[in-house]
Order: structure tokens, then C-alpha cells, then sequence
């Protein structure tokens, strides 16, 4: 039923093919859990040289580990601990170049040395995080992080009916 797909070589290109992707993926799915899950899925087939991508639930005052590929990882950070927390704490997307200059940084996978951490909001309220995690230093551009954050604005309806 599935097959993986070459994207185009156009990133902006590349990025409208993931959106429609995960619009048809997700639409038809009532169960936001199964649609966190097919997105990390859509989004570790798609991105190149990562090592890490899931979602963060912010669940009582804390960051709560949901889907994700790739190795065990953290279950809970503290708001305002680590990239994740951070980007909670000052409700912006969070683009590191070198993980270990970061102040605080959570080493879950040390071989993770970049990171992107953008948060879903629903009614402008940080209801979760996107975590990807990759080897290379200065892996994510400010154009990819526009684009994913694009991405989840245009699949948030299909993210929402969790249990707390």
C-alpha cells in the first residue's frame, strides 16, 4: 500500500508534495495518536540525514514523550529545560546549529550534534512539539524550519482529539 517516494529535487517542491502527503494521509483518521504516528512516520521517510524525529505532549506543566523513530529517548522534560522545553518556555521554534553550545541541552542520543524543535499550537496555546534531531552540525535552514512549521499549521485540525 505504501512505497517510498523520491521527492523532487526543488525543496520548495518537496515540501508541497510532503503537505499534500500528509493531508492525505491524516484527514480521514479521527485518532490524533495514529496521526501523530503516521506523520513521524511521513516525516523520517522524508528528511534526510536525521537521527531523530517525534512529538512532545505538553501534559501538566511538563513535555511528555509520544511518537517517534529512533532511539530511546527522554520521557519527560521540564518547560524551560533543554531544546524542547525552551522552545515551550518562549513559545518560538527552536533552530540549533550545535546542540552542545546550548545552554542546558538534553543529550538523549549523543550522536545528535543539530536540532529543529517547532511547537504545535492549537488557539495559540503549545499544545506539543516536533523534535527532529540530526548528526550533522548546522543540518536545519531557516527555510526547512518554515516550511515544517507550514506543514503542522496545515495539519493541526488532525492533531488535536488526544486524551490527556
Amino acid at each position: 500500500m505504501f512505497s517510498k517516494l523520491d521527492y523532487p529535487t526543488d525543496q520548495e517542491a518537496a515540501y508541497r508534495l510532503l503537505e499534500q502527503q500528509a493531508v492525505a494521509l491524516l484527514e480521514d483518521e479521527p485518532d490524533a495518536l495514529a496521526n501523530y504516528a503516521n506523520l513521524c512516520a511521513l516525516l523520517g521517510q522524508f528528511l534526510d540525514d536525521i537521527n531523530w524525529v517525534g512529538f512532545y505532549f505538553l501534559k501538566e506543566n511538563e513535555l511528555v514523550l509520544g511518537p517517534f523513530q529512533g532511539l530511546p529517548a527522554c520521557t519527560r522534560i521540564a518547560i524551560g529545560k533543554g531544546v524542547c522545553g525552551t522552545a515551550v518556555a518562549e513559545n518560538k521554534t527552536m533552530r540549533i546549529d550545535d546542540v552542545h553550545a546550548f545552554p542546558g541541552h538534553i543529550a538523549c542520543d549523543a550522536a545528535s550534534n543539530a536540532e529543529l524543535v517547532i511547537p504545535i499550537r492549537h488557539e495559540h496555546n503549545v499544545i506539543a512539539v516536533l523534535d527532529i534531531d540530526s548528526p550533522s552540525k548546522g543540518r536545519f535552514h531557516e527555510k526547512e524550519a518554515e516550511a515544517l512549521e507550514r506543514l503542522l499549521k496545515r495539519v493541526e485540525p488532525f492533531l488535536l482529539n488526544i486524551d490527556k
